[in-house]
């Protein structure tokens, strides 16, 4: 491949995606639209190879780490919601942890995830609020993944993102986000400042790796 070799985005659809550099053997290309930095689509992960990945995580819903963790997006959404809220966790992995929390304060959620939760039905309806946590650098068509998102979210419905940031000061190569093999999508800042425009959301929350949306 080529310096000088052009793929269209994944998020976006502009033509202008260009290589960026190279990490760990992989190539990785950046929009100048969007700014989204993505994997070379003929390296992406098989979905054999992702789930055997996703099976060595821990992620136990007891576990209070990993509770503090999920903590930091889940108690910045909590007052933005209204009492007995219906709620989507988008993603919710082997060990769906946001919704223990979330049914702890009142409110119903419902898990969909493709590999462990994929009854499709849950993206049918809408909801008043939706949770994506360390999911979306996971997304190898962030364009339909995030539709699918605008869709089942309410007008007036909250939308919770929990992913690092890809930021300038970042050494890519060396980065440990970007490590894991799953992790395919890289969002900057103003990545999500084209989201949240493209979409309709109003920004509410911008945080480290919390992002939170109000959808007009």
């Amino acid at each position: 491949m080529g310096a000088d070799e052009t793929l269209p985005c994944p998020l976006c659809g502009s033509t202008t995606a260009g290589f960026w550099q190279e990490a760990r053997g992989r190539p990785y290309y950046r929009c100048g639209n969007c700014r989204l930095t993505f994997l070379d689509p003929r390296f992406l992960p098989s979905p054999e190879t992702e789930k055997a990945e996703y099976d060595l995580h821990e992620n136990d819903p007891a576990d209070p780490g990993y509770r503090r963790f999920l903590g930091t997006l889940v108690d910045r959404m909590l007052p933005l919601l209204p009492a007995g809220a219906s709620g989507l966790d988008f993603g919710c992995g082997p060990g769906p942890a946001i919704a223990a929390m979330m049914r702890e304060h009142g409110h119903d959620v419902v898990n969909y995830d493709p590999l462990y939760a994929p009854a499709r039905d849950s993206l049918s309806r809408q909801y008043d609020f939706v949770t994506c946590t360390e999911v979306a650098e996971h997304f190898h068509r962030p364009a339909r993944d995030f539709a699918i998102l605008q869709q089942v979210l309410k007008p007036g419905g909250i939308l919770g993102l929990m992913t690092q940031p890809l930021t300038e000061d970042i050494d890519f190569p060396n980065w440990w986000y970007a490590r894991e093999i799953s992790h395919v999508s890289f969002y900057a800042p103003d990545t999500m400042a084209w989201l949240a425009a493209h979409c309709g959301w109003q920004p509410l929350l911008a945080d480290a790796a919390v992002w939170i949306f109000r959808k007009l």
